[in-house]
């Protein structure tokens, strides 16, 4: 005979067990092969992929990945700097005038600027909690969009501009204004067959950021590249803790 209570607890396993497979659900994305046949749907990795939005954390991530792509190049000119005022303008005394040293000073017209603008390496920075939080945060927003497509690899043997098309426009994405082909490293062939076509970037799993994954409207990974992508994070996640 079976109790009341073992029957509760087989109950809550079981709606455990269906809520796991919701939530896995949730986290899939199409893999594809270069022919752009659909081979099956893979589960994504939730610690990656499965995180709340955090907005606020991508508008700062945003902002500082913005702010440090423009350098500080506005400039004036100090006394020392502007043309002009190397001789003393009159002797020091008997003149029943002010001492003056440079008719270039910053009270005259035409004189140097006081504490302006000079070009300077200004930038901000994350913490690395916070570009890894912001990452995660961003990858899960294009999973929740369903905006991120596998492919187990790219089998170009020379660069072909319209392979790379042909592939695009099989698993429905050549419309998109801003696609990124993110790959595991740096491969000659793939990147001479896409960088041809208008609104597609390609990048390395290594250097993606929030702010990368955000302007883009879809993001395609090969199977390595999504490999380095976890062992990425990982190895940041261990080094923090």
């Amino acid at each position: 005979m079976v109790s009341k209570a073992q029957e509760k607890t087989k109950a809550k396993r079981l709606v455990k067990t269906k809520a796991r497979k919701k939530v896995a659900s949730k986290f899939t994305a199409p893999l594809y092969n270069q022919k752009g046949e659909l081979l099956k749907k893979i589960i994504l990795p939730e610690k990656i992929f499965g995180q709340k939005p955090d907005q606020k954390l991508l508008a700062i991530a945003t902002r500082v990945y913005l702010s440090n792509q423009k350098p500080v190049l506005a400039a004036t000119k100090t006394r020392g700097v502007v043309a002009g005022g190397g001789a003393k303008p009159w002797r020091q005394k008997g003149t029943g005038r002010a001492r003056a040293g440079s008719i270039r000073s910053p009270g005259r017209r035409g004189g140097g600027v006081v504490f302006g603008p000079a070009p300077s390496a200004r930038s901000l920075k994350l913490t690395k909690k916070m570009r890894q939080k912001a990452l995660v945060a961003a990858l899960s927003e294009k999973v929740a969009d369903s905006s991120i497509i596998l492919i187990d690899k790219f089998g170009f043997r020379e660069p072909k501009t319209k392979k790379a098309y042909e592939f695009l426009k099989k698993i429905g994405v050549e419309n998109k204004k801003k696609i990124s082909v993110v790959l595991n490293d740096k491969d000659p062939v793939v990147e001479k067959s896409f960088r041809n076509l208008p609104g597609v970037w390609l990048s390395r799993a290594v250097d993606l950021n929030a702010a990368s994954v955000l302007k883009f409207s879809g993001l395609i990974f090969t199977l390595d590249s999504l490999e380095k992508l976890k062992e990425r994070l990982e190895k940041n996640r261990s080094q923090s803790n």
